[in-house]
């Protein structure tokens, strides 16, 4: 083979793996491209260009959203071993993943820059890995990596992971702002867990994170709300008290829950704890669960993520809890106030 003639890129589109056309050179060696033919065809003008240290575009002009996307992900994986995923991943798969603004983009996020928009591209890698950020390539470490979510054939960061690190290099406090309340409010994931990633990322001692939160926090706590008015309006379910504090008569505040049947001494109360302290029976949410359940009164507990994603089960909970009222003892007088 004649070295200096330009390699015919006919066989290249036959490949499974190069449908966005982006190979690093230790797949086009395994193809039998030598380097030179990789220095002839990226010569100036030529047809195949340099995007990435060992990454290479196999067309002329700029890349599109799919390859910078593609390119950045063979960067962070063609050096060194690939390791197995955190939780539950296939073992020996490669433990890298789009994340920060570009994979909130990829989920769908409105208020996240278009990808042809990004400057940089992050990737989520394992804290062993040794990588650098080139280009528009940037790399993030991590001694855990969550499980990747696959969109349009990318591995892609979930939400709360993705926001902890795209919060983590913006400093715009509508920004963050915009992105935690999209990511609340549309539906991406739930208050409790951003704020625990957030926490574990060490943001909350920015004060411009700390007021996104503030606000965060009301917004699921007010979505939550929502959803619970109308599992109990589309289930059929009797008309409660909505937002009430209980008190024994002339004793002590037993606590407020979101909706109660008197009749029934049956309550609802949304949990909107993080998810590592949802079962943690130190919680404050579980002395006051026990103390009402001693005076005979039902706590149902649903979670935010519950009211979302199955509100007819959580509505078969609290009817089941209504119907066993006539089987228990009566509860103890209470007086109700509203919250």
């Amino acid at each position: 083979m004649n070295h200096d003639t330009p390699l015919s890129p006919l066989p290249l589109r036959q490949l499974s793996g190069i449908q966005y056309r982006v190979l690093t050179t230790r797949q086009l060696r395994e193809h039998g491209v030598l380097p030179a033919e990789i220095t002839e065809r990226c010569r100036p003008g030529g047809p195949w260009q340099p995007v990435l240290p060992g990454v290479y575009l196999l067309h002329p002009g700029p890349p599109t959203s799919e390859e910078r996307l593609h390119a950045v992900l063979l960067y962070a994986l063609h050096r060194g071993p690939t390791v197995p995923r955190q939780g539950g991943g296939q073992p020996g798969a490669p433990a890298a993943m789009i994340t920060g603004l570009a994979a909130l983009a990829l989920h769908g996020f409105t208020t996240a820059p278009p990808l042809l928009a990004l400057d940089r591209i992050d990737v989520l890698v394992a804290r062993t890995r040794r990588l650098r950020p080139s280009g528009f390539a940037g790399i993030i470490r991590s001694h855990e990596l969550p499980v990747p979510q696959e969109i349009t054939g990318v591995p892609t960061a979930p939400v709360p992971r993705a926001l902890a690190d795209a919060v983590a290099g913006l400093c715009d406090a509508s920004s963050v702002r915009r992105l935690l309340t999209e990511a609340v409010r549309g539906g991406h994931c739930e208050a409790a867990a951003l704020v625990q990633e957030l926490g574990r990322a060490r943001l909350l001692t920015r004060p411009h994170v700390v007021d996104a939160v503030d606000t965060l926090m009301a917004e699921g706590r007010a979505l939550a709300e929502q959803r619970l008015y109308a599992m109990v309006h589309h289930h059929g379910l009797p008309d409660p008290l909505w937002n009430v504090d209980l008190r024994l008569p002339g004793g002590p505040h037993l606590g407020g829950v979101d909706a109660y049947w008197p009749e029934h001494s049956v309550a609802v109360e949304i949990d909107t704890r993080a998810p590592r302290h949802e079962e943690d029976p130190g919680h404050p949410y579980d002395h006051k669960r026990e103390h009402l359940e001693r005076l005979g009164i039902t706590v149902v507990r649903c979670l935010p993520r519950a009211l979302r994603d199955a509100p007819g089960q959580q509505a078969t909970v609290v009817r089941t809890a209504l119907m066993a009222s006539t089987d228990r003892e009566p509860s103890a007088y209470v007086v109700v106030l509203p919250r």
